[in-house]
C-alpha cells in the first residue's frame, strides 16, 4: 500500500534544530546518565560508629558520591593489579576540596589530558585481558566515563602524575569542567610514584559542592574491609585490617559473627580470539544473628569493592540457597510438629555480609548499585553455598531450633487471631456438659469446680451451693498443651467447654468482670493421677492466662483421702500423715476409717466439708519467667530437662513452680514402686 501524503498549512515548516553537543556540555547537563540521581534522597543503608555500626536511613546524593568514588575506584584497580599499598584522602575543612592519593606507578604523562577530559579513554576496556598468572583482570571501571566525567563536572581538577617506569612527574590544572588548562613541565621526582587528585565539584551542576564527611568515611571503612592489608588514611584516621569482611561483621555483633565461608572459584573460557583464559571469583559470606529480633534480614554487600545498595543477582541467589538449605534440614521435624516454614522464618534478624570480586561485574547501570545475572557467577555462588551449608547446620544446632520456635510462635499468632474470632461464637454457645450456678446479677461470686469424671460430678451435684458454685467434668487426662498447637486446643472439646463456661477466649486477657467464673478450683482425685490432672490444667490456665493466677483465681481443692468415724464425729484427712496425727491423739476414739480411691467413692457428707470452704489452696506466682520455664520443662519437647528435674528435685511449698514439680516427683516415685 504507498503512502498518503500528509495535507500541512502553509508552503514551508519549521524543522527541527540539530545540535552537537561537545562531552563537557553533555556530561554537565546530563549528569544523572552518568553518576545518578542528583537530587538528594533517602537511603536506607549504614554507618560507622567508633565500635560498631548504625543503619540507619541517610541523605544520600548518588551523583556527588559517584564522582568521588570514581578517583578511588581507579586506586583500587591499581591494587588489584599489585600496584598500590597505601591510599590517602583528605577532606579539606570547608568540605568543598577532597584530596586522593596512592603509590602506584601512575600511567604515561603524556595521556593525562585525556584520561581525564575524554570519555572512552583508559586501560581497561579489553574483558578478555589477562594478568602475568593468566586470569583476567578484575577491574572496577570499565567504561572509560568516570575519571574524565568528574573532571568534566568539576569546577577544580589538579592531577599529579608521578610515572614510575620514566620517573618523571607533571600536574594538569582543569578549571570549570577543562574549559580552562593549566599545566607545569614534565621533571623528575623523588619519592613514591603514583597519582595525586585535588577535586572541587561544580556549584552549577551539584547545586551544592559540599561533601558528607560521614558517607565519604563510610565508603573509605569499607573499602579498607574488603581489600585486607590495603592500607587507608582518611585525614589523621588510618584504617587497615587483616581478616577483610569477617572484621565487619565482628564489628557488627561480636559474639554471633560467623564466617560461612571464603572461597575461589575458577574456571576456564575463551577470549574473542579463541583462545583460552582463566577466570577467578573470590567469593566471601559472614553473617550476625540477632534472635530478639524479628526485623527483615540486612543485606550488606560488595561487588569488585563497590557497595550494591540495590542488591541485585548475588543477593538473590545467596538467600534463596541458604533459605532453601536450611528449609530442607528442618523439613522433617516441621513436617512433625505440622509446621510451615516461611522466608522470613529462616532470615529474621540475619545480617548477610557478602563480597564478591570477579571479571567483568555487569552491572544495571553506571551508578553500579544493581548486579545483574551472570551465569558463571551462579555456579560459583551453588557451589561456595553447598560446600558451606553442612558445616554451618553442624555448628548452629541451636540457631536451626530457634528458627523453628520462631516458625512456632508465628503459627501461634495465626492461631490466636482465628481464636479471637471464634472467641464471641464460644460465649454464646450452650455447654451442655455444665451444671452452671444459678446467680445471674453477680456472677463474680460465682465458682466453677473442675472435676475429674462424670461421678465426681454427681456428687458435686447433691452437695454444691446451687446459687454460686457450677461444676463441669473432665474425661480422663486433659490435653497437655505445651506440645499442641492451638488449633488442636481450640478443637478440643473439653479445654472448648471449659472455655465456654467461664467466659475465656484464647488470645484474650482474662478480665473478671468479663467472666463467668472468677475462682475456678480443680477438684480432682488425691492420687498421682490427681495431682497430674491439675498440673496439666495448670498448664492450660498459665499458657493462655497467666494472669489468672496474679488475681488468685486458680485453686485447688483437695479431696479427703480418708473419712474417719470418730465418737466426737466425723473427721476428714486429706493425707496418710494427717490420719497419723489423729490416731495419736488420746482424746481421741476411732471408731471407723474409710479410704476412698477416688471422688467418686465420697459420701455426701465428704463432698459438703469439701465445698463448705469459703477459699481454697491457691496457686500462687511468685516469679512469672521462673513458673514458665518450669512447665516448660515439664510439659515442653525436651525430654532431657524432666529427667534432670526428676533427679533434683525436693519437696516444697504450693507456689506454682513448686506444685508442678512436687507432682512430676510423685509421679515419678510412685512409678519406681509400682516397678519394685
Amino acid at each position: 500500500m504507498a503512502l498518503e501524503e500528509v495535507k500541512r498549512k502553509g508552503s514551508k515548516v519549521k524543522e527541527a534544530l540539530i545540535e552537537s553537543k561537545d562531552q563537557r556540555w553533555h556530561c554537565r547537563n546530563r549528569v544523572t546518565l552518568v553518576f545518578g540521581s542528583n537530587d538528594i534522597e533517602e537511603l536506607d543503608t549504614y554507618v560507622y560508629t567508633p565500635e560498631s555500626i548504625e543503619f540507619k536511613k541517610v541523605n544520600f546524593h548518588q551523583a556527588k558520591s559517584k564522582a568521588i568514588e570514581e578517583i578511588l575506584d581507579n586506586c583500587i584497580d591499581e591494587f588489584y593489579r599489585g600496584h598500590v599499598t597505601e591510599i590517602h584522602v583528605k577532606l579539606s575543612e570547608d568540605k568543598k576540596v577532597v584530596t586522593v592519593q596512592d603509590n602506584g606507578i601512575g600511567f604515561p604523562l603524556a595521556k593525562i589530558k585525556d584520561v581525564y577530559t575524554e570519555f572512552r579513554t583508559g586501560s581497561k576496556f579489553k574483558d578478555e585481558e589477562v594478568d602475568e598468572k593468566g586470569y583476567l583482570y578484575r577491574t572496577l571501571g570499565q567504561n572509560g566515563l568516570g575519571a574524565s566525567a568528574t573532571c568534566l563536572t568539576s569546577d577544580f581538577f589538579k592531577v599529579t602524575v608521578r610515572h614510575y617506569n620514566t620517573k618523571k612527574e607533571q600536574t594538569y590544572e582543569f578549571l570549570d569542567g577543562a574549559l580552562q588548562i593549566k599545566k607545569t613541565k614534565e621533571k623528575p621526582f623523588k619519592g613514591p610514584s603514583g597519582v595525586t587528585i585535588d577535586v572541587t565539584l561544580a556549584k552549577e551542576v551539584y547545586k551544592n559542592p559540599v561533601i558528607d564527611p560521614e558517607l565519604l568515611r563510610k565508603r573509605i571503612i569499607d573499602l579498607a574491609y574488603n581489600n585486607p592489608g590495603l592500607i587507608f588514611y582518611y585525614n589523621s584516621e588510618k584504617y587497615m585490617y587483616k581478616k577483610g569482611l569477617f572484621e565487619l561483621a565482628q564489628r557488627i555483633d561480636p559474639t554471633t559473627a560467623q564466617n560461612f565461608g571464603e572461597e575461589a572459584y575458577e574456571y576456564e573460557t575463551t577470549n574473542v580470539k579463541g583462545a583460552k583464559v582463566k577466570a577467578k571469583y573470590d567469593l566471601h559470606l559472614s553473617f550476625c544473628f540477632d534472635k530478639k529480633s524479628d526485623d527483615k534480614e540486612k543485606m550488606i554487600s560488595f561487588v569488585n569493592s563497590t557497595p550494591t545498595y540495590d542488591g541485585g543477582f548475588h543477593h538473590d541467589r545467596i538467600k534463596r540457597l541458604f533459605i532453601n538449605a536450611v528449609k530442607e534440614k528442618l523439613e522433617r521435624t516441621a513436617k512433625k510438629d505440622k509446621l510451615t516454614l516461611v522466608d522470613n522464618d529462616v532470615l529474621a534478624g540475619f545480617t548477610f555480609i557478602i563480597g564478591i570480586i570477579m571479571p567483568n561485574p555487569r552491572f544495571e547501570s553506571q551508578t553500579k548499585r544493581k548486579l545483574v545475572r551472570d551465569t558463571q557467577l551462579e555456579k560459583a555462588l551453588e557451589t561456595f553455598m553447598a560446600d558451606g551449608i553442612e558445616k554451618f547446620m553442624r555448628k548452629n544446632k541451636e540457631l536451626l531450633d530457634h528458627i523453628l520456635e520462631r516458625a512456632r510462635s508465628r503459627q501461634r499468632l495465626m492461631d490466636l487471631k482465628d481464636a479471637s474470632k471464634l472467641a464471641k461464637k464460644g460465649k454464646k454457645q450452650r455447654v451442655e456438659k455444665l451444671l452452671d450456678a444459678n446467680e445471674r446479677k453477680d456472677r463474680s461470686k460465682c465458682a466453677l469446680f473442675i472435676c475429674e469424671g462424670d461421678s465426681a460430678i454427681g456428687g458435686l451435684r447433691s452437695a454444691r451451693d446451687k446459687l454460686y458454685q457450677g461444676g463441669i467434668a473432665l474425661k480422663g487426662k486433659p490435653m497437655n498443651v505445651s506440645q499442641a498447637s492451638i488449633k488442636e486446643v481450640l478443637e478440643n472439646q473439653e479445654f472448648a467447654d471449659i472455655m465456654s463456661s467461664i467466659g475465656l477466649a484464647i488470645g484474650q486477657k482474662a478480665d473478671p468482670k468479663d467472666l463467668r467464673f472468677t475462682k475456678i478450683v480443680f477438684l480432682a482425685d488425691s492420687d498421682v493421677d490427681g495431682g497430674h490432672i491439675n498440673t496439666l490444667l495448670t498448664n492450660f490456665f498459665f499458657t493462655f492466662w497467666p494472669e489468672m493466677f496474679e488475681l488468685g483465681m486458680i485453686q485447688i481443692a483437695k479431696a479427703p483421702l480418708f473419712e474417719v468415724t470418730t465418737d466426737k464425729g466425723t473427721v476428714y484427712c486429706e493425707s496418710q500423715e494427717e490420719l497419723e496425727q489423729l490416731k495419736n491423739k488420746k482424746d481421741v476414739k476411732i471408731k471407723e476409717i474409710m479410704r476412698n480411691k477416688g471422688l467418686g467413692e465420697m459420701s455426701q457428707e465428704a463432698f459438703k466439708h469439701v465445698l463448705s470452704r469459703k477459699d481454697f489452696t491457691k496457686i500462687s506466682v511468685k516469679d512469672m519467667g521462673a513458673s514458665k520455664n518450669m512447665l516448660e520443662t515439664c510439659f515442653g519437647k525436651e525430654s532431657q530437662l524432666r529427667k534432670d528435674l526428676l533427679i533434683d528435685s525436693e519437696e516444697i511449698d504450693v507456689d506454682l513452680t513448686n506444685v508442678i514439680a512436687g507432682n512430676k516427683k510423685k509421679k515419678a516415685d510412685s512409678a519406681k514402686q509400682a516397678r519394685a
